[in-house]
């Protein structure tokens, strides 16, 4: 009984979260990637190629395996968190860029999750490769990510108004029910946690550490502006562990793949509120100083 609840509202609880997202969304934020062409490529490789293979190294170092690999995989895969917006913008980051590149990747996470879920079925569960190539998955994840998405942007261009007055309360729900939804996780899948709790923080925090380095540094060696690199930072370095986490329970129907999101959804908020604090006053350093203005005398 407790295992059908789970799987059921799993779902639902995604689904407030993309409607959320949804919500804040507009069709103007996908076409804003070509203000920010550069800043935007850099971070979609990162995130779609870098990342993982990161992830796939960590998982060798700490010698994880089996269902956990891969949920630690499936982590890696999906695309920012809700609270992303909220760490770039004290970071002092280009909270538009942010908005851009997790519609973006909310999109191509569609595509890009159930490929690299069949490299690790295939590498840590002797399962079959093609999973991830099944009709019917991608028909799953499209469901559970993006209808809802859709959903809330067609609200938000029907009744702009009612979506500009509730954005920020559905942003502090959304990420309230992204917090029930790891301490679930995290409850149901208790004793898994509490044999491998040591590995999964240890590697949550260190991947949490490399992904918002790897999301400021190779941006900015890449020549993009700092508040850019900020976001880029902020996007790569917070990722939804609801997806992952709904992802396990209801599509994979492995409830010990959950358990790495729970972990990281709950560990990253270490990382990356320092890395907002030391960015924000690396930025305000950083700023030239205003240029006072010449009197005629």
């Amino acid at each position: 009984m407790g295992s059908t609840i789970f799987a059921v509202c799993l779902p639902l609880a995604l689904a407030l979260v993309m409607f959320g997202l949804g919500l804040t969304l507009a069709v103007d934020d996908f076409a804003r990637v070509l203000r920010y062409p550069k800043a935007a490529v850099v971070a979609l490789l990162c995130q779609m190629v870098l990342l993982p293979a990161v992830c796939l190294g960590l998982i060798y170092l700490f010698q994880l395996e089996g269902a956990l690999a891969v949920g630690m995989l499936l982590l890696a895969a999906s695309p920012g968190g809700p609270s992303a917006n909220l760490f770039s913008h004290i970071a002092g980051g280009n909270v538009a860029l942010n908005i851009t590149l997790t519609a973006i990747n909310s999109v191509l996470a569609v595509f890009t999750m159930p490929l690299i879920v069949a490299f690790a079925y295939s590498r840590f569960m002797d399962g079959d490769g093609s999973f991830g190539l099944r009709p019917d998955k991608f028909a799953q994840v499209f469901a559970i990510v993006l209808v809802p998405v859709a959903i809330g942007m067609w609200v938000h261009r029907r009744f702009t108004g009612w979506a500009e007055r509730m954005r920020g309360n559905v942003k502090i729900l959304s990420i309230v029910v992204l917090a029930l939804v790891v301490l679930a996780a995290v409850a149901k899948n208790f004793g898994t946690l509490s044999e491998n709790i040591g590995k999964l923080a240890s590697l949550s925090l260190v991947f949490a550490v490399i992904s918002l380095a790897v999301g400021y540094f190779v941006p900015r060696l890449c020549k993009v502006d700092a508040d850019q690199a900020i976001a880029s930072a902020m996007e790569i370095g917070i990722h939804n562990g609801a997806i992952a986490i709904a992802i396990a329970g209801s599509v994979l129907h492995n409830d010990a793949m959950a358990v790495p999101g729970a972990v990281y959804g709950v560990l990253m908020n270490i990382p990356a509120a320092i890395a907002a604090y030391l960015l924000a006053k690396y930025v305000r350093h950083d700023r030239p100083a205003p240029v006072p203005s010449t009197v005629a005398g």
